[in-house]
């Protein structure tokens, strides 16, 4: 096309758009709908009173999913959560085989065996079996906690027998081979080294250590140490799942679209003939003596920021105080607008974010408070830490932030349990901890039904200044002086496994 056409065809366009726009447009139809209108001469803002937050209805008390228990004829327990909606099944394998059960020799072994879980089991290695999930258009996982190790499924219904025969080789046929043996223990030398460089992870390592100590597992490192990492071998790992990894020391659970009945079934065929044996019972120590409070460095040369944790031994996840600490703690600092985050974030600008929270587990967890602030205001946020955790004790909790607090926590249980792997988490705690099964559905009842009084109690026996750990990751030199001055305790300075450093 020559450059006189082209200009034809552009004015051609020119002069089409210039009838459209001329021409009447159609009138938008009649909404199905209306909106309030205001009255005649006044503007809508004068109908809404913009000085205070909308009324909230009571929360509604959801309806949420049963579970069905059943048990296999070797020891095997099996739980059913039915949700029809989506036509996906989550399968979840809980062993009692956590890191508590590390020997004392050997810490990080728990972790590393249920990582080799699915590097190669049955006539499968670690690549088919990765290339036939994927097929499947499923997911599985394995890993290893603190109290137990977990197996996770996530499949179509069409295909959840197929998909349940690999799942069944990673629990029970695992090959360990020593190639991979090697190379998930050349993973993890380098995860090691590269924690030093980590001050957000060296935090929670040292800070459990000091707290509970070296001879309790809660105090060892989950994942294990240099020394530790180096003596894994395939005949350690073998040996942990062969006498841990039985039926009578586990339980499966079924979440999504599976009937009890079809839910024993697959469990049966796969899982009848796996044999039980004798396996003790989980230990259970108590921590070492609580000790004055104290404040422990871990120091980080030249680092631009300090890693705050404060806190001490806190409660199990079978507390009967577990609504009033769920609701103290989420005024403390379990939400965005709890006070230390309103304090060292908005308040101070200390901080992109202050939290606090209570590691339940089958024995009392640790209790901690923490945030990363710049290094010259180190001192100054342990002073703000200190205060709004010695208030929540002191000071009955206002009528309004209580009921705030309560109807946050009510109306964000629906959210966990959209999907059925949400959902299958829910039911983990459940089935981890021997707590009732309906323990949901007592849940926003036992929130709404915390009073301040409560909360003022449960923040007196659970939080404890008088005997906090005070762990600061960060640069020694800058931040010492200013925390031997607040006069809080005594300073100490620690590695990063929590084990003390001689001057």
């Amino acid at each position: 096309m020559n450059a006189r056409a082209i200009a034809v065809a552009l004015a051609a366009a020119a002069l089409a758009a210039t009838a459209a726009d001329a021409a009447p447009r159609p009138k938008p139809a009649t909404p199905t709908t209306t909106r309030a209108r205001a009255p005649k001469g006044a503007t809508m803002s004068a109908t809404l009173d913009r000085s205070r937050p909308p009324h909230l209805p009571p929360a509604p008390r959801p309806v949420l999913p049963r579970m069905t228990s059943l048990k296999l004829a070797n020891g095997l327990e099996l739980d059913v959560v039915e949700m029809h909606a989506a036509p996906v099944v989550d399968v979840t394998l809980l062993v009692r085989a956590g890191a508590v059960r590390d020997p004392d020799d050997l810490p990080g072994l728990a972790t590393f065996t249920a990582n080799m879980l699915d590097e190669g089991a049955g006539r499968r290695t670690s690549l088919q079996i990765a290339e036939e999930v994927d097929y499947l258009g499923a997911t599985l996982s394995a890993n290893g906690g603190i109290e137990v190790s977990q197996v996770n499924l996530h499949a179509p219904k069409t295909v959840i027998g197929e998909a349940l025969d690999v799942f069944a080789d990673v629990v029970l046929r695992p090959t360990f081979p020593d190639s991979e043996v090697a190379r998930q223990r050349e993973l993890r030398k380098t995860a090691l080294l590269q924690l030093r460089d980590q001050p957000n992870s060296i935090a929670p390592l040292a800070f459990n250590a000091v707290l509970f100590g070296p001879g309790h597992p809660y105090g060892r490192p989950a994942n294990g140490n240099e020394a530790s990492t180096a003596a894994l071998d395939r005949a350690r790992v073998a040996e942990f799942h062969t006498r841990w990894y039985r039926p009578n020391n586990a339980r499966l659970l079924f979440v999504g679209d599976i009937t009890p009945a079809e839910a024993h079934a697959l469990a049966e065929a796969r899982f009848g003939g796996w044999a039980a044996a004798e396996v003790p019972a989980p230990p259970s120590p108590s921590p070492k003596p609580a000790a004055a409070r104290a404040i422990y460095i871990v120091d980080k040369p030249g680092a631009p920021q300090s890693v705050i944790r404060i806190g001490n031994v806190g409660v199990p996840r079978s507390t009967p105080d577990y609504f009033p600490i769920q609701v103290m703690n989420t005024l403390l600092g379990g939400a965005f607008t709890s006070r230390l985050n309103q304090n060292l974030r908005e308040a101070h600008g200390y901080t992109y974010g202050a939290t606090s929270g209570f590691e339940m587990r089958r024995l009392a967890g640790p209790f901690r408070a923490g945030a990363s602030v710049g290094t010259a205001v180190t001192d100054s946020a342990v002073v703000e830490f200190l205060k709004e955790l010695r208030r929540i004790r002191d000071a009955e909790v206002p009528a309004d932030e209580l009921a705030k607090t309560r109807q946050l926590l009510a109306l964000g249980l629906p959210g966990d349990f959209e999907t059925s792997a949400a959902t299958a988490q829910r039911f983990v705690d459940v089935l981890a901890n021997d707590l009732p099964p309906d323990t949901w559905d007592r849940y926003v009842d036992g929130v709404e039904a915390v009073t301040a009084a409560d909360v003022q109690r449960v923040a007196r026996t659970a939080i404890d200044p008088d005997h906090f750990v005070m762990l600061v990751v960060g640069d020694r030199a800058a931040i010492e002086p200013g925390l031997k001055a607040l006069n809080e305790g005594a300073v100490e300075v620690r590695d990063l496994w929590g084990g003390e450093v001689r001057p």
